[in-house]
């Protein structure tokens, strides 16, 4: 019966396919109309055949197997994360909470302390009073710098419980060099002398990771996945090259690492940015003559990306979050943190943490993806991304370790311009929707007012701190001319833009004047409904008007300020200087669309043109200062 089948079918040769799409595209760009060119500067294409795998050497690896690209362990399970505040050092609430959100499937809990204060021995039996060490795993951050305490006394905490040390899962994110990347301060003499100690001190926890590489940040500033990856490794690199030279063996360094990354929103490239990762970090410890197998495992905490959440239509971050958790836990991450969807404007409520903690358990519990280890093996597409990814990414990584590391190429501000080079591009094109953010720069909720605890602060702060405590140490000093990066969300620009209408006392309409050919017409109004609706300028759509006299009085009765002319070009030329003269200075016209016309409307004083070619951003801050409506 398979014989019969595969006679019926046989096969087709790339050269087969080729020759269809080509003969289909009728004459058009394949380049331009099939090809993905991404960010990271290399090009995706249509559809991928098991010959594009040939190339690959990791291909035929197995989960568990060197150099991991399909995972470190042979299931796919990994840790559900959450976030934990102790303010003000209130450590009873503290433990509290977690005990609550233990019961609610929580797996893992991230605490975030004060750094200026030692935590003692006791502060960790009240913090971590009936949590079991040997089987939930804690993180604490924000202790990153100088204060050593708070980890020999956590370590003296374990010794009272009589549990086995290599069952307690720890981490704590000392990190001089994020620390550099995120303030520009460092302390050459003393961080990794500091660093060195806490190795040494959780030597005897084999699962006490004290190195935390901050990947997180670079998808914050816009940066590529290939960047994130890159940028990150040299980190990781540093690291050990510096701690090797206070003695350390190269396995004890690696085994005391691990990784934070974001998730960003791009399903397929975040999947093989994680596959990628852990290729790439075997092999660059391997390098280092890393005796142990063990060691050369990536350990990684994925969290979602903040750089894609909005402010305004924020329930869409809940959509955002499910797709970016999928793409985590399909590449086989180790902890995952989905933010919730309201992470970024103010401190989370309950029924968002319980939504974005659900997000994972959906996952598990109904879709069991943790029941199948590497389900992107096999995939010709993901395969070669992941290879592209990797390749790109240690391209720049060797750049990096060949101008001096890490250190020496962000203290040049390298790093800062190549990453500003992409998110400068990132910004412009969602400035002229080449990009799309939903419910920002398209598809905007309508009616939405931004509520009172919505400012200009809120929306273009670096960083939510309902949790954080990030303090600068005393003895890390600014590195003059060095800029530390500058985290940000894509949206700022736009929620800025239409909370400036919001806040301005006004309530400016956009009336959609529709004429002429209907289905012409109903495209243009829709078109720009969206358009202004970005800004927050109210919309009063219509169907369409069986004169343009007809449409002038509807107009003019709303009490619009903004007309705009909706119909196909054939229909502009005369139509529009018309409906010029009848609105007269009681309203600003706007002409839908680039017609072929144009030029010879503006020579009789028609200004006013939106098409697919404007930038959506400064031409709406262009009609808001007609409106009369002043900046923030």
């Amino acid at each position: 019966m398979a014989e019969k089948l595969f006679t019926e079918f046989p096969p087709v040769s790339t050269a087969q396919w080729e020759e269809v799409i080509t003969k289909d595209l009728k004459g058009a760009d394949y380049e331009k109309k099939l090809v993905w060119k991404t960010y990271d500067g290399f090009s995706v294409r249509p559809y991928y055949r098991a010959e594009d795998l040939q190339e690959l050497a990791y291909a035929g690896k197995i989960p568990g197997e060197f150099p991991f690209v399909k995972g470190t362990k042979q299931n796919n399970k990994w840790y559900i994360s959450e976030g934990v505040c102790c303010c003000d050092n209130d450590f009873a609430a503290a433990n509290k909470k977690a005990l609550t959100i233990l019961t609610k499937g929580v797996e893992a809990l991230k605490f975030y302390i004060d750094n200026k204060k030692t935590i003692e021995v006791a502060d960790f039996a009240t913090l971590l009073n009936g949590i079991a060490l040997d089987r939930v795993p804690v993180y604490f951050c924000d202790n990153c710098i100088k204060n050593t305490e708070i980890l020999a006394n956590f370590l003296k905490y374990v010794d009272t419980l009589g549990i086995d040390k290599d069952s307690v899962r720890a981490s704590f994110d000392y990190s001089p060099v994020g620390y550099l990347t995120r303030s520009g301060r460092f302390c050459e003499e003393n961080a990794f002398e500091t660093l060195a100690e806490c190795v040494k001190m959780a030597a005897p926890y084999k699962n006490v990771r004290v190195i935390s590489v901050d990947g997180y940040i670079f998808n914050s500033c816009g940066a590529t996945s290939t960047q994130e990856l890159a940028f990150a490794l040299a980190q990781g690199s540093e690291y050990i090259s510096r701690l090797t030279e206070k003695g350390l063996k190269v396995s004890e360094i690696a085994r005391k690492i691990y990784f934070e990354f974001a998730v960003g929103s791009s399903y397929f490239m975040e999947i093989a940015k994680f596959r990628a990762a852990r290729m790439l970090w075997a092999n660059i410890v391997d390098e280092y003559g890393c005796e142990s197998n063990c060691a050369e495992k990536m350990v990684i905490y994925a969290t979602t990306s903040e750089f894609n959440q909005t402010v305004y239509d924020a329930y869409v971050n809940m959509l955002r979050g499910t797709t970016e958790a999928m793409s985590a836990t399909i590449a086989g991450v180790d902890y995952l943190e989905v933010l919730p969807y309201d992470f970024s404007f103010r401190v989370p409520t309950e029924f968002s943490t319980r939504i974005a903690r659900n997000i994972q358990n959906i996952l598990k519990e109904e879709s069991r993806f943790d029941k199948v280890v590497d389900p992107a093996a096999g995939s010709y597409y993901i395969e070669t991304i992941t290879g592209q990814i990797a390749q790109a990414a240690w391209n720049e990584f060797r750049n990096i370790e060949n101008g001096g590391g890490y250190v020496a190429k962000f203290k040049e501000n390298y790093i800062q311009n190549e990453i500003k080079a992409i998110s400068d591009k990132k910004d412009k094109n969602l400035a002229t929707r080449r990009d799309t953010l939903l419910g920002t720069n398209q598809f905007p909720n309508f009616l939405e007012v931004a509520g009172e605890e919505i400012t200009k602060d809120i929306v273009s702060r670096e960083v939510n701190t309902y949790m954080g405590m990030k303090e600068y140490a005393d003895n890390f000093e600014a590195c003059e001319g060095v800029q530390p990066l500058r985290p940000y969300r894509l949206a700022e620009a736009f929620e800025t833009l239409r909370l400036t209408t919001d806040r301005s006392g006004k309530e400016p309409k956009a009336f959609m004047l529709t004429f002429g050919n209907l289905a012409m017409c109903r495209a243009r109004a829709q078109f720009s409904s969206n358009f202004f609706a970005v800004a927050g300028i109210r919309v009063i759509d219509n169907n369409r008007f069986a004169s343009i006299e007809e449409g002038v009085k509807a107009a003019l009765e709303s009490g619009a300020e903004i007309v705009v002319a909706c119909s196909s070009d054939e229909e502009y030329a005369e139509a529009v200087p018309q409906i010029a003269q009848l609105i007269g200075d009681k309203a600003i016209v706007v002409v839908a669309g680039e017609p072929v016309c144009k030029e010879e409307l503006q020579q009789k004083g028609i200004e006013n043109f939106i098409s697919v070619k404007s930038n959506v951003l400064e031409t709406l801050k262009g009609y808001q200062e007609k409106l009369g409506i002043k900046p923030l």
